[in-house]
């Protein structure tokens, strides 16, 4: 089956992250029905939207990609987050949402991370993209045939 296979990329590689999208539902009863005064709105831009798309993007950047590299479809994966915390960090701050400081970065004004902890959050962001672009993506590279 060759017909379409960066569209079967793309669907192989929005299939993880649309599987979060009803688990983000929380953070909107949170905010609308217990009242929590933080604007969770604002911040569901990034995951909602721009990180489905990503996803289904880099799956078909690794397609076009594969036949020239040779890099195995978890390697590819584990690079994503240095593609995608600097463009949510951006959005964040262009919205309000995310402060940086001199010591660490502040959520909704409220919030305060210092920046020794957002460096093992990112070692282990890269693991956990590694594993789930190994295992999950993948095997839906394999079921639609493109890998």
């Amino acid at each position: 089956m060759n017909s379409h296979p960066y569209l079967r990329a793309y669907l192989a590689g929005i299939f993880v992250p649309t599987l979060f999208l009803p688990l983000l539902l929380i953070f909107v009863v949170m905010r609308l029905v217990y009242q929590v005064p933080v604007p969770v709105e604002r911040a569901l831009i990034f995951p909602v939207a721009i990180v489905p798309l990503l996803w289904g993007l880099w799956n078909m950047l690794w397609l076009w990609s594969a036949p020239r590299t040779h890099a195995p479809v978890g390697l590819h994966g584990a690079v994503l987050p240095l593609v995608l915390m600097p463009l949510g960090a951006t959005l964040a701050t262009c919205l309000g949402i995310l402060t940086i400081g001199a010591d660490g970065v502040t959520w909704f004004q409220v919030c305060h991370v210092p920046y020794t902890l957002i460096v093992p959050v990112f070692l282990a962001a890269v693991a956990g993209y590694y594993l789930v672009w190994k295992y999950i993506v993948g095997f839906a590279n394999r079921v639609l045939g493109i890998a």
